[in-house]
């Protein structure tokens, strides 16, 4: 492809989007096909001779487009969003035709530095504390299994590192309602599943510190040796906040690595009357949150703040002799703040949805969500047929019917779930709290309005009346 073919495709491709963009609600949410469809489509060889842009083109809108998933539809309330806005497609599209690959400065010293300032914005924006230093990961998950093994080796004098595990045993806290993710870091930091501890929570689903306490204090009597706790502000299944400040306390107490994960409702700290949250987070030793979830920027762009970089650095950091500059004293290489050593330009397109949106325009949009995660609490809590399995701090919003025999609420709510998924008008996911199936709706799409979040209540509602 020459450069005038490129032009020219490009062009092409610019208009599907923007199409795209401006009728992705009338398209089904989920795809009407079954395991294999798309597969018995393909070729089962790559082909010999080079293909037409414009077959390889109509193949994407006739066998891909009827197989996706479309997260960027307002209707799609399942999981969290994975969010996006116009800005950080157009960030994506130049930081692909760049290439820069951002292991260290000399590599590509515009992009280093750009990061750098980048999550200094994103500290001041979220009123987290001057003593964290910033980094951007690619997922929480990874900014998480980096937090566990800076705490090991800080924890061991950085001697896991240089001579592998010894017999300690050591031991990570998190609560009951945690992210898979964590108990995954775990196992690849070698600590191993059994020595994680999921600690109860309360009635509105957040841990419990006494219990931490205790669980702590028991270990460390029976010859482990405690490490990190990992505090959530937003669980997955129904965004509880834990006594960030209360956990702190305790990790203090045992010099324990305390990591909070924010990676959906961080982006909520953007609003002052939300910071109510992270009260306690000053003294927590990381924090993570995802502006691919709830602040525009398309996946994947993770923000990773640690209050101790060299910590960080001196898990991380391997420097052979081809990797060396004359610059590396002066500067930041950021291949030494985490696991990959090639590193995408993602600061790129988060610099642009934050100067493209504002901070107002940002809290503005925040401010919306929240407000109908408020409406549609209200709602479900004043439906005799429905009820409210959990709080609703933000815009995630677990719920269930209930105006039917008791013995079948969860088939029957689970059969409303089905029923509207494969309707394609919606798509909703599903969690247990007390043993009880949940329909859980969370919401965040840049372009969501009221009457989205009004039709999916509506369509709840008829469809549980219906069956």
């Amino acid at each position: 492809m020459n450069t005038e073919e490129f032009r020219k495709h490009a062009h092409e491709l610019v208009d599907w989007m923007a199409d795209y963009f401006e009728n992705v609600e009338k398209l089904p949410v989920l795809p009407n096909v079954k395991p294999g469809d798309i597969l018995n489509q393909l070729p089962e060889k790559a082909p010999e001779k080079a293909e037409s842009f414009e077959a390889i083109f109509k193949d994407f809108k006739d066998v891909i487009m009827p197989g996706i998933t479309h997260w960027e539809s307002p209707n799609f309330m399942a999981y969290f969003p994975a969010n996006k806005s116009k800005a950080s497609v157009l960030g994506e599209m130049l930081m692909s035709t760049l290439g820069s690959q951002c292991m260290i400065w000399l590599t590509s010293p515009a992009a280093a530095e750009l990061e750098e300032q980048v999550m200094n914005w994103l500290c001041d924006m979220l009123g987290l504390p001057n003593t964290y230093t910033g980094v951007i990961q690619d997922t929480a998950s990874t900014a998480t299994l980096c937090a566990i093994l800076t705490a090991r080796e800080k924890a061991t004098g950085y001697s896991v590192n240089e001579k592998g595990f010894d017999l300690q045993k050591f031991t990570v806290y998190a609560s009951e309602q945690i992210h898979s993710s964590i108990e995954k870091a775990v196992k690849i930091a070698g600590i191993g599943a059994a020595q994680f501890r999921q600690i109860p929570v309360d009635d509105a689903f957040a841990m419990i510190p006494d219990a931490l306490s205790t669980q702590i204090e028991e270990d460390i009597k029976a010859g482990f040796k405690p490490i990190c706790v990992i505090s959530a502000i937003g669980t997955t299944s129904t965004t509880a906040i834990d006594p960030v400040s209360e956990i702190s306390d305790i990790c203090k107490k045992h010099n324990i690595w305390h990591h909070v994960d924010a990676a959906y409702a961080g982006t909520a700290l953007v609003l002052p009357e939300m910071r109510w949250m992270s009260e306690g987070v000053e003294d927590a030793d990381s924090f993570v949150f995802n502006p691919h979830k709830w602040m525009f920027t398309n996946f994947d762009c993770t923000a990773y703040f640690v209050k101790d970089p060299v910590a960080l650095v001196n898990t991380f950091t391997i420097t052979p002799d081809y990797l060396k500059t004359s610059v590396d004293e002066e500067v930041k290489n950021y291949r030494d703040w985490g696991i990959p050593l090639g590193r995408r330009f993602r600061a790129l397109k988060l610099w642009f949805v934050i100067r493209e949106m504002g901070i107002e325009g940002i809290q503005e949009k925040i401010r919306k969500h929240i407000a109908f995660g408020k409406w549609l609490e209200g709602e479900i809590a004043s439906h005799p047929d429905f009820e409210l399995m959990a709080p609703v701090p933000m815009n995630t919003v677990c719920f269930r019917f209930t105006g039917a025999d008791s013995d079948k609420l969860d088939e029957l709510n689970e059969q409303i779930m089905t029923t509207i998924n494969e309707s394609g008008k919606l798509f909703f996911t599903q969690t247990k709290l007390h043993g009880k199936f949940t329909l859980r709706l969370a919401f965040g799409n840049t372009n969501l309005e009221a009457y989205h979040v009004e039709n999916a209540w509506k369509l709840i509602q008829e469809t549980a009346k219906a069956l």
